[in-house]
């Protein structure tokens, strides 16, 4: 009869421990603090394409701009994400273990900081004099006062007591130096945090408000806007603006205060508020910034068939005196009224130059004061063919100087003209532009950042953990009553700390009243023991 063998226990699999152990090589790998520093260099380093190209969520205008400039280049920079650097999938890859990284440092630190808050203070070796700080003191120390001076001074304490009659008090100070150092890694995690909120989930968009003058909150009203990469139109708040009124106060030629008075409509109501700078107006978690103020000017084109346009265009400083620059367009003048026909090369066109306060009695054509004292018009006129039918976009603040170079567009007058408030500019074919006035304008921006109250909590964190971390020393300190009546302290720095010996003998001194700590230049005495 032939015996059968059982077959043997089976194990588990190599290949799931192989890979186990290379997963938790890695993990550890991934979560030291070498590896996040060099996440963080990472970082910085792939933020660099982002200052150095235009981005989308910035400016789309300068985006398009760089194809024109670069149309073999950009396209293959397109694909690298050049254009969407922070949206990009090798900076969120990055981004995101950065995060992974110092999460996993922090959380075992924060379990072990924990258990060593609510351990006992270690007790000393039995061999205190091995320790950098030893006394042993011949004078009387009270233990009550050992208890009422370590409590007085908040150092944690244990108290043992050996079956020969040995008493210790162990003493230990400076965890708030492990808790700096947690709460300022911390800090940054809340930081990354609060900077990808944003960066997913902010909007802003930038408008240029004449008084009197009114927009809503969409994106097609807006000068300049920029969405995060979750957000689209529809996720802005509905509401109207009105800005009624709008005051600039100047001193010794700068700024003072900005005030303006605006009216803002809800689905849930309206109201007014006085707008100011650092005083925001939130509108359903939308804050509502005056940023700054310009210039509007108000000018008058009649044609040569007697037909009249007023044109609000707003200008742009230059420099601190809001000497401003901008242009005058009338792509619809010189329209025959018989014939309802525009000739397309009777387009008409200014760059302006406002001056608010200008002074005849120098050759300079600039001002030095920003205020409205003696506001003129510098002009030069164009006519021809402004290029507005091209469906290119420009700018609404110049000329288009392409125009002008192919030839499109001809100057007028040979030099810049001057006219002031009430003047009028007249052309060669009869037509004018009169100065009717000057208007100011509030700049507003709109910005909804749910990402700021968390990077804010990670700034508060940074600044309550640095201080504790680079302040404090973590230190121990031990007093032993030996049964043969002598008492001996001993120190010991967790860190470096060049005033131990003068804090352990202060100590001493505290609860053995007549002790004398022995000049440092005379203990010969490595362990700085005194009899």
């Amino acid at each position: 009869m032939t015996a059968t063998l059982a077959p043997p226990p089976r194990s588990k699999p190599k290949a799931a421990n192989r890979f186990r152990a290379f997963a938790r090589r890695w993990w550890h790998q991934l979560t030291s603090m070498r590896t996040a520093l060099l996440l963080l260099l990472a970082l910085a380093l792939a933020a660099i394409p982002g200052s150095t190209f235009p981005q989308r969520t910035i400016s789309a205008v300068d985006v398009a701009n760089y194809y024109d400039e670069h149309p073999d280049l950009a396209p293959w920079l397109d694909r690298l994400w050049a254009f969407d650097v922070y949206t990009s999938p090798w900076f969120s890859a990055i981004y995101l273990l950065l995060m992974i990284s110092l999460a996993g440092c922090i959380v075992p630190r924060l379990g072990v900081h924990w258990k060593a808050l609510r351990a006992k203070v270690p007790d000393a070796p039995k061999r205190m004099s091995i320790l950098p700080y030893h006394r042993v003191v011949a004078v009387e120390a009270n233990q009550s006062m050992a208890r009422a001076v370590l409590k007085q001074r908040r150092w944690r304490t244990t108290v043992r007591e050996a079956e020969d009659g040995t008493v210790t008090f162990a003493a230990e100070k400076g965890h708030l130096r492990e808790t700096g150092n947690l709460l300022f890694h911390t800090s940054i995690i809340f930081m990354l945090v609060g900077v990808a909120v944003g960066s997913l989930m902010s909007w802003y968009g930038n408008r240029i408000l004449s008084e009197d003058k009114a927009y809503c909150n969409n994106l097609q009203q807006y000068d300049e806007y920029g969405l995060g990469a979750w957000v689209d139109e529809t996720s802005l708040p509905r509401f109207c603006l009105t800005l009624n009124d709008f005051d600039a106060q100047f001193t010794n030629g700068g700024p003072t205060a900005y005030d303006a008075d605006v009216a803002y409509e809800t689905a849930d109501g309206s109201g007014d508020y006085g707008l100011e700078v650092n005083h925001p107006l939130n509108i359903d978690g939308t804050n509502v910034f005056l940023i700054g103020h310009g210039y509007t000017a108000v000018v008058t084109y009649t044609d040569r068939y007697g037909q009249t346009q007023t044109l609000h265009q707003e200008l742009l400083a230059m420099d601190a005196a809001m000497n401003s620059e901008g242009a005058f367009k009338f792509p619809d003048a010189n329209v025959d009224p018989e014939t309802g026909r525009v000739d397309a090369d009777a387009e008409v066109g200014f760059d302006a130059i406002l001056v608010p306060t200008y002074d005849d009695a120098t050759a300079m054509l600039l001002g030095t004061d920003p205020e409205l004292n003696n506001p003129v018009l510098a002009l030069t006129a164009y006519t021809g063919d402004l290029g507005l039918a091209d469906g290119q976009p420009e700018s609404v603040y110049a000329i288009n100087e392409a125009q002008v170079a192919s030839g499109n567009l001809e100057r007028v007058n040979d030099q810049v003209e001057v006219i002031g408030l009430g003047d009028a500019m007249t052309l060669p074919d009869g037509t004018t532009l009169t100065f009717d006035g000057v208007e100011q304008y509030a700049v507003l921006q709109v910005r909804h950042d749910p990402g700021r109250p968390v990077v804010l909590a990670g700034a508060i964190l940074l600044l309550g953990g640095l201080l504790p971390a680079l302040a404090v020393r973590r230190r121990r300190f031990w007093i032993r009553w030996n049964p043969d009546g002598t008492v001996e302290t001993a120190g010991l720095n967790r860190n470096d700390y060049d005033g131990l010996d003068e804090e352990c003998d202060e100590l001493t001194a505290a609860i053995a009243p007549g002790y004398e700590p022995p000049p440092a230049s005379d203990s010969d005495d490595p362990t700085g023991s005194q009899q």
